[in-house]
């Protein structure tokens, strides 16, 4: 199986000519009745030999863990974060395995956060942030030594979340904790990585090399945390639940949907579905339809964006022909 990627690095050595590869898409493109920078590929699995490596790496890595925390929780930790960063020297590195790849450096950050976090628990008080605040930074710099290392797509969101997390324990350290400052740190924090994924996008605008899948794991983690702040205050609202409050949602939904549409990502759209499909049950719930509340939700939303991914190029193109050519321009093509 080969990817965009794949076939950019060819063109990119001389083993196919530019106007080749370029006739290729155009006969994907074609074949499939669809636009190549439309369907948000990413490399996750190129065989069932990644399935095979990430089952016996799971098992390994799990052995691991139970051996070392018999003697230290760092310990534990340790033992896998060597092996996971070992395992991805071949696999990563020489292999190039999209799956294993993402599993290994899971297995480096939680080695590193768990590891740190165990162990300096009963130093600290469990309830304080101190010992997450610590654990964090070691994930932190775990990543960040990974992806100069490996250059996982995934790697610098996970290395963001990690710092997302410092930020997050330094202000409980500072502040009294609040659910209000939580939620705006947050948001703040989501806007500024869909800011960089925003930025990621616009070096790769026909989403052919892996810096569309760096963009496109940032717009992943970007989604919850512009997402959850607003639902679930909404949720949490001084109104009960019901049809003023369902109105909101849809509209709140309806903007991030032109957003998605705008932008070529899907994520903003999947990460809200849980807080409209809770909305709207309650609504339901509260009309007397229990029984059937989220099976009648959950069809009409499923048919609603089935109906958008086939329609989604045609939406899409006459949403971004009413913006200014200036913004067009830092957009994938239409």
């Amino acid at each position: 199986m080969y990817t965009e990627d794949d076939l950019s690095n060819a063109v990119r050595e001389g083993v196919v000519p530019e106007a080749t590869a370029s006739a290729f898409r155009h006969y994907v493109e074609k074949n499939r009745s669809t636009s190549i920078a439309d369907e948000e590929h990413f490399r996750l699995i190129t065989g069932f030999n990644d399935i095979f490596v990430v089952i016996a790496a799971v098992l390994a890595l799990a052995a691991l863990w139970t051996l070392g925390n018999t003697a230290a929780p760092w310990l534990g930790g340790l033992f896998v974060l060597v092996a996971g960063w070992g395992m991805a020297e071949y696999f990563t590195r020489i292999r190039r395995m999209a799956l294993p790849s993402i599993v290994f450096l899971g297995a480096c950050l939680t080695g590193a956060f768990f590891g740190t976090l165990m162990s300096l628990m009963p130093v600290f008080s469990q309830e304080g942030p101190q010992a997450p605040l610590v654990a964090f930074i070691v994930a932190a710099l775990v990543a960040t030594a990974h992806w100069f290392r490996f250059q996982v797509p995934i790697t610098l969101a996970a290395g963001i979340a990690a710092v997302i997390g410092v930020i997050m324990s330094l202000l409980a350290m500072t502040f009294a904790f609040s659910d209000t400052l939580l939620k705006g740190a947050l948001f703040v924090s989501g806007l500024l990585v869909f800011a960089l994924a925003l930025k990621w996008d616009r070096s790769d605008l026909e989403r052919q090399t892996r810096r569309s899948d760096v963009a496109f794991w940032l717009h992943l983690l970007a989604a919850p945390l512009l997402v959850h702040p607003i639902f679930s205050t909404l949720a949490q609202g001084d109104f009960s639940i019901g049809v003023t409050q369902a109105l909101i949602t849809i509209a709140l939904y309806l903007v991030i949907g032109c957003v998605s549409l705008v932008i070529d990502r899907r994520a903003l759209m999947v990460s809200a579905l849980a807080y409209v499909i809770y909305v709207f049950s309650n609504v339901l719930n509260s009309f007397g339809i229990v029984d059937l509340g989220t099976a009648i939700i959950g069809l009409v939303i499923g048919t609603g964006l089935l109906l958008l991914s086939v329609f989604w190029h045609h939406v899409r193109a006459g949403l971004v022909n009413v913006l200014p050519q200036r913004l067009t321009l830092q957009l994938p093509p239409a």
